[in-house]
């Protein structure tokens, strides 16, 4: 994950150095979450026929290729969005496989617990990635605060290869490259046709609009509002840094989110977090000329409510789906959702444009706005899909 928030570490600087509009910085945000869809369907249903650990390790060597090709050669809109392209489809063949590998080792009433703790360092991986970013770029340049980043993916596929014991698996001597393996319609029929796993999967989708969307603008967010403050009234450290503390404070958001849920019931917990989050991205953009220290703690507790959710939808989906589709119900799970995360950041970027730039204050309420309407909306899904608790 050590590559995966660079570029919105570096948006503000990328998109006045390349005299790019809000939409068109979303835009190579957005970049990586297309090569993210366009491959995780092929990656997760691989690893029902292939050692994941192979899987894994070809996705670690993509990354790389992304990230490291974004340092080297990224001259503007074009380039740089096929670099985060190549980043996606490398993350792609690794998070949601890397969960294959997790959930196929672990069983009974910790599973769980357990993919909650793994969904959750995707929050850390991406703290590290921020604070990482700033310090790079301001000491070295933003060119080598993506080359250095690319260290990261090499040494996590070398890690799981190595370190994680072979499973019994069934390989497949010819890979299928056809349609149907790409995109197992007749599998998904299925899956959606258990309106719990539909629920959850819709659920994510929604989630990831509004996690990525906010994510990715974080820090133009911060830079935003740290030209709204008095003199004398600046944000105290680097603005990555910040982003990166966010991120990483919000980790056990999920985890003990999980936690609730199992307690209260997954569906009356989702409704909570997500009404309660896109709340708070609201409130947020209405609190950006505030004194820095109350747009801090809203920037804090806007995190905590998107994450909330996270684990628990992931568990239920789980849960909800009998092992023989698990790798099915995965990919179609992570394409919904990164699909939503594909959409966030564009759409932040184009309602922002819509609503006046980034200097308007009424433009970043309506971006807010535009990524947590789908979590607002979260009662009335629940209702639908009333088999999602």
């Amino acid at each position: 994950m050590l590559g995966f928030a660079t570029y919105a570490a570096l948006l503000p600087e990328l998109r006045d150095l390349w005299r790019l509009s809000n939409t068109e910085a979303g835009l190579i945000g957005s970049a990586f979450f297309l090569g993210y869809i366009a491959t995780v369907s092929y990656w997760t249903a691989l690893t029902d026929r292939v050692d994941g650990r192979k899987v894994y390790l070809a996705g670690s060597l993509l990354a790389v290729v992304g990230e490291a090709g974004f340092g080297f050669a990224a001259q503007g809109l074009a380039s740089a969005a096929l670099f985060q392209a190549l980043l996606g489809a490398g993350v792609a063949a690794s998070y949601m496989p890397g969960l294959r590998l997790l959930s196929d080792r672990v069983s009974g009433p910790l599973q769980s617990r357990y993919i909650s703790f793994y969904t959750s360092f995707f929050g850390v991986g991406t703290a590290l990635s921020l604070a990482l970013a700033g310090i790079l770029a301001a000491t070295q340049g933003w060119r080598w605060a993506f080359v250095v980043s690319a260290l990261g993916p090499l040494l996590a596929g070398v890690i799981v290869f190595v370190f994680v014991k072979k499973a019994e698996v069934q390989e497949s001597k010819q890979i299928n490259f056809s349609l149907a393996t790409l995109f197992p319609v007749a599998a998904w029929r299925k899956v959606l046709s258990n309106r719990a796993a539909a629920g959850f999967t819709l659920g994510y989708a929604a989630h990831c609009i509004e996690l990525f969307g906010s994510r990715g603008w974080m820090v133009a967010f911060l830079a935003y509002s740290a030209s709204l403050q008095a003199p004398g009234g600046e944000f105290p450290w680097n603005l990555a840094a910040i982003a990166a503390a966010v991120n990483l404070g919000a980790v056990p958001s999920s985890i003990l989110g999980n936690e609730v849920a199992m307690r209260m019931g997954r569906g009356r917990w989702i409704q909570i977090a997500m009404v309660a989050s896109g709340a708070a991205g609201i409130v947020l953009a209405v609190a950006a000329p505030a004194y820095w220290p109350v747009v801090l703690a809203l920037l804090m507790l806007h995190a905590l409510f998107v994450m909330a959710d996270s684990g628990t939808l992931t568990a239920g989906l789980v849960g909800a789906v009998p092992p023989e589709l698990r790798g099915a119900a995965l990919g179609l799970y992570s394409l919904a959702g990164f699909a939503g995360g594909m959409l966030g950041p564009s759409l932040f970027g184009l309602a922002l444009d819509l609503g006046g730039g980034e200097a308007s204050a009424a433009a970043w309420i309506w971006a807010y706005v535009a990524i947590g309407a789908g979590c607002l909306a979260a009662p009335i899904v629940v209702r639908v899909f009333a088999g999602a608790r």
